[in-house]
């Protein structure tokens, strides 16, 4: 018995935090009691010890938002989720003869947590790993808006984000499809085309994956190998990992 009353602790307070990490607003007591189906008691006792371990916190209006220890577990899943899109990204590089990337969101920041050259071309753009730049900048940066807006096709996001320094744009990219394919250029580097994809389907993670040329980039061409890439990432994400067993069984 008190072993299934932990499990069914520990998947409240999972759901808890799930609730807490959507739609970037805190949250009342009560309001997270209605959301969950929890009576108020099993829903403050969850909150002490989250609060106690910092994954949780109030604010001065009583309002519950996720606290800042998980920043810590975030920092952790980075290396994870690099080695994980690595050969996603280098079969892009390759493909479309481009600099390869994945973003995520922190903030109104994008930043670079993997990125990959191509082997075979003459030049290509350098992108450093840990990179950062506004979300409305850049092709990866508004494939991450898209995803937060939850827009799809060719509905404007992204257009009115060009300047003097370069252009972005979705128009005639994606055909109506979904996720939203997204384009730039010269915005983030002189002369260089960006194309970018939200990741999708996975609820725990913001993310983009692009390329980044100085060559002209054919969004009909290298549009679907961008969109294969973020679907490929998204099932090695959600893909469940076996699970250890003894010799012998």
């Amino acid at each position: 018995m008190m072993a299934a009353e932990s499990a069914q602790t520990l998947e409240r307070g999972l759901r808890l935090l799930r609730v807490l990490a959507e739609g970037h607003r805190g949250r009342t007591p009560t309001e997270l009691a209605g959301e969950l189906g929890l009576s108020r008691p099993v829903v403050y006792r969850l909150l002490t010890t989250l609060q106690a371990e910092g994954f949780a916190r109030r604010d001065a209006g009583g309002r519950v938002h996720l606290g800042f220890g998980v920043l810590g577990l975030a920092q952790a899943v980075q290396p994870l989720l690099r080695a994980t899109a690595l050969p996603v990204l280098r079969t892009l590089a390759e493909r479309a003869g481009a600099t390869a990337h994945l973003m995520i969101a922190e903030g109104d920041e994008g930043l670079a947590v993997a990125v990959v050259e191509p082997s075979w071309t003459d030049m290509h753009v350098a992108y450093r790993e840990g990179s950062r730049h506004p979300l409305t900048r850049g092709a990866a940066g508004l494939a991450l808006l898209a995803l937060r807006s939850g827009r799809s096709g060719a509905d404007g996001a992204g257009e009115g984000a060009g300047d003097s320094a370069g252009e972005a744009s979705n128009r005639g990219v994606n055909d109506g499809g979904d996720p939203p394919l997204r384009t730039s250029h010269g915005q983030l580097q002189e002369g260089a085309t960006g194309i970018a994809v939200p990741v999708t389907g996975l609820s725990w993670l913001e993310a983009s994956v692009g390329v980044v040329s100085f060559a002209d980039l054919d969004v009909r061409t290298v549009g679907p190998l961008v969109l294969t890439a973020a679907e490929d990432l998204t099932a090695a994400l959600a893909q469940p990992k076996p699970s250890a067993t003894r010799p012998g069984r």
